[in-house]
């Protein structure tokens, strides 16, 4: 997909919906929470730029969760944004963001994932290259069916008034980027994913942004809703724990957003806050046939939710 030269984008506009969109989502969470408080850490980056991190640790629900905000700006884009696009090298950048990851205390809460983005390359003379990028995906240890269905419908719904194939086509590349090749499995149930956005123009697209940003809560809290009053024993906890490594393998080695934050010289704490605070690893694990931890197993690929 070509990137996007013409209409001029907003950025303050941009900049005032994410700042917005933080609040909204601490304050929502941190209510479903019912005890802890998301703590919110400031700061500046060297080469420009800076962010405010919100974390909650310990909380009723939330084990821990990290939602921040990140805008970040430099005279070269780093080798991960320039690897597949040649034409932004030499360009200076902006890059602004929410990014999100909730590890709950309750085994059958899943891990939620969000991420909205902009960036903007620019160049004294020629016309600026920007795009909009991000999505929602959900990484269960124990997959309910209602609320992999409930999660996907409210994925299509955002995407509906913007085309009939807007939901296939980010939900299939949502399942093709978090697949974990080294363990031929899905990171979780998927949702959507975008990147490169700017075929509709800048106005469509930062609402199409937006859409997805708002839709996160909405897919996310009926289900902490449904599911943080459910008893679980040390066998849940556990497996809990060992499928949280496959979140920091994936993490770790895969995710373009990680390598994109350390090779621009981000905030170390704040990028690895989408971590675990607990997790491990069992060497050749298998689950017991025909056990409610085999099961997760079958739904690790993509599948037709709706």
């Amino acid at each position: 997909m070509p990137l996007s030269t013409i209409s001029e984008p907003q950025i303050q506009l941009v900049k005032q919906y994410l700042l917005s969109l933080q609040d909204n989502i601490c304050q929502t969470l941190a209510l479903s929470d019912g005890k802890g408080d998301f703590v919110e850490d400031t700061w500046q980056r060297e080469e420009g730029g800076g962010g405010r991190s919100r974390v909650l640790s310990k909380g009723a629900v939330i084990e821990q969760g990290g939602v921040n905000f990140s805008h970040v700006f430099g005279d070269k884009m780093p080798k991960s944004a320039t690897a597949a696009r040649p034409e932004l090298e030499g360009r200076k950048f902006q890059a602004m963001g929410v990014s999100l990851v909730i590890h709950p205390n309750n085994p059958y809460i899943p891990t939620s994932h969000a991420n909205v983005r902009f960036f903007i390359a620019e160049k004294e003379g020629e016309p600026s290259i920007w795009w909009f990028g991000g999505g929602f995906d959900l990484t269960p240890s124990y997959v309910f069916k209602e609320d992999a269905k409930h999660w996907h419908r409210v994925a299509k719904d955002l995407c509906a008034p913007f085309g009939d194939d807007i939901y296939t086509q980010y939900k299939t590349w949502c399942d093709d980027y978090f697949y974990l090749k080294h363990r031929d499995e899905t990171r979780g149930i998927g949702g959507l994913f975008f990147d490169d956005l700017n075929k509709w123009g800048f106005d469509k697209c930062f609402s199409f942004m937006q859409a997805v940003g708002d839709a996160y809560l909405e897919a996310y809290v009926p289900i902490v809703e449904k599911r943080k009053q459910m008893p679980f024993t040390q066998r849940e906890r556990d497996f809990q724990l060992y499928r949280r490594g496959r979140y920091v393998e994936f993490n770790l080695v895969y995710d373009r957003g990680t390598l994109f934050g350390l090779q621009s010289g981000g905030r170390t704490e704040s990028i690895l806050m989408s971590m675990p605070p607990l997790a491990r690893w069992e060497y050749g694990y298998s689950p017991s046939p025909g056990s409610p931890e085999a099961e997760l197993y079958q739904y690790l690929k993509p599948i037709d939710w709706l």
